[in-house]
């Protein structure tokens, strides 16, 4: 006879409770019974596909256009409908839209994923090993955005490898500058700015007189002319006037194809169509925002921003054009491929990554991810040290209590979770002021300091001054 208990609703369970709850599964099923798996390589290609598809289950391609035809014919006779590829490099871009093109469903796994398995070091065995893991399903695929996206992370890639190339010839010229004892950049704050050019092609046309090159700064100059003539006075050496020459004029090369970038950038966004709130967004006031930046592109990117994406990102504190434009030549105008923020802030790598052994966390340290957008938004973080917004008192409190380098991130995890959904559900961002987040600090303190002291045995009361005593 078995003793019965009466029935009582069980409380809610937490989420670790939840996951500790769930069973692993008796054996595996097989979810894609039509997989393929291939091994990226520079020159060779390894696929693998079922044993009973083909006489020759392992084949190598190479790496030519007509070979990668070739193994997209392959797999459509081995019945082929999934294929999955790992690769460290860009090697796999061109197997993708070839297999893409094909209409076989594509899938990228990152390498991290699968390399820790004893046993497996040929290609031969990695794209079985890959076959074998897609056809349970314990595989996922990284993100690759769409090919108009794609093209248009192109152009802007290239457009910031010219702008390093660029500052990094402003660093030739300041270095032939000082091997002359010409120290141009201690009167002015940018050698590269309107003066700085007008002085550096004029001590390229034979001028040496420094009272002269004095006299072609600007008036707005915080340094007097006898200041800039004492650090125009050096000595004018052939070699590094050749260098300082040359440095010049690649650097005015370097600008101009960067202008040609914005050219090309403007015209493949007019493709794209107007989003449905775009009147609706471009219609608000613009942020009271600082002078442009020399290094932004010659076209009004936030109109095109707003046009193709409805919302407006640089209404959000610290993300200025450039920066809205880097989120979205990554991810696309919309991030539909992240189920949600938190998603987003792990692929970025601007979430804790917690490491826990024996029930304790170990470590907390976010993943060291090469990705683009947490590099512009932890700049863009920084940025906020000295705003009189919400996200600036929020930034000042995460330093004072963090430090700079967690505080960086933790703000560039908060602008990341501003931007998604901003993106996702076309939700606008109002800044609420420095003030409502004291306020809200002063409110969290004193609920704090009243739990504490009921904790303790006394209470806190409110006197007439505004204080608090206990």
């Amino acid at each position: 006879m078995t003793e019965t208990h009466p029935t009582t609703e069980s409380p809610r369970k937490t989420y670790s409770q939840r996951k500790r709850g769930k069973k692993l599964p008796v054996r595996l099923d097989i979810l894609q019974p039509d997989a393929a798996g291939i091994d990226v390589g520079s020159r060779r290609h390894y696929v693998s596909v079922p044993e009973d598809r083909a006489e020759e289950p392992v084949r190598n391609f190479g790496c030519f256009t007509p070979d990668l035809e070739e193994m997209a014919i392959f797999l459509k006779q081995c019945g082929i409908r999934s294929v999955v590829m790992e690769s460290t490099g860009v090697y796999w871009v061109p197997v993708f839209r070839v297999l893409e093109a094909a209409g076989f469903e594509v899938m990228l796994v990152n390498p991290r994923h699968v390399k820790h398995v004893p046993g497996r070091k040929t290609d031969v065995l990695d794209c079985q090993w890959l076959r074998q893991l897609h056809t349970f399903g314990l595989l996922r695929g990284a993100f690759v955005p769409a090919q108009d996206v794609a093209s248009m992370r192109t152009y802007w890639r290239q457009r910031k490898t010219l702008v390093a190339d660029a500052a990094r010839e402003i660093q030739h010229i300041q270095k032939a500058l000082t091997n002359m004892n010409l120290h141009l950049h201690v009167v002015l704050s940018d050698i590269s700015g309107m003066s700085g050019m007008k002085i550096l092609r004029a001590i390229l046309s034979g001028e040496r007189d420094p009272n002269v090159l004095a006299g072609l700064a600007h008036v707005s100059v915080k340094a007097n002319k006898k200041e800039i003539a004492a650090a125009l006075t050096g000595h004018y050496t052939e070699e590094h006037l050749f260098v300082l020459r040359q440095s010049l004029e690649h650097y005015d090369f370097l600008r101009q194809r960067i202008h040609d970038c914005d050219t090309a950038l403007e015209t493949y966004l007019k493709k794209y169509p107007d989003a449905e709130q775009c009147a609706e967004a471009s219609a608000r006031p613009r942020r009271s925002r600082q002078k442009p930046r020399k290094n932004q592109p010659c076209f009004d990117v936030r109109s095109e921003l707003i046009r193709i994406t409805g919302v407006d990102l640089t209404r959000i504190d610290a993300i200025d054009e450039s920066t809205a434009f880097t989120i979205v030549s990554e991810i696309g105008f919309s991030p539909d491929a992240f189920p949600n923020e938190d998603h987003f802030a792990s692929w970025i790598g601007l979430c804790p990554n917690h490491i826990k052994t024996g029930d304790k966390i170990r470590s907390s340290r976010t993943r060291c991810v090469a990705n683009p957008i947490a590099e512009a938004l932890r700049l863009a973080a920084q940025s906020l040290h000295k705003s009189h917004s919400y996200l600036g008192a929020m930034y000042r409190r995460y330093r004072a209590r963090l430090g700079a380098p967690k505080a960086i991130t933790a703000m560039a995890h908060r602008l990341a979770i501003l931007v998604y959904r901003m993106l996702r559900y076309g939700q606008d961002y109002v800044d609420k002021g420095e003030k409502a987040h004291e306020e809200k600090h002063r409110e969290q303190t004193l609920k704090s300091l009243a739990r504490r002291a009921k904790e303790l045995g006394y209470e806190l009361i409110q006197v007439e001054t505004g204080e608090c005593q206990a």
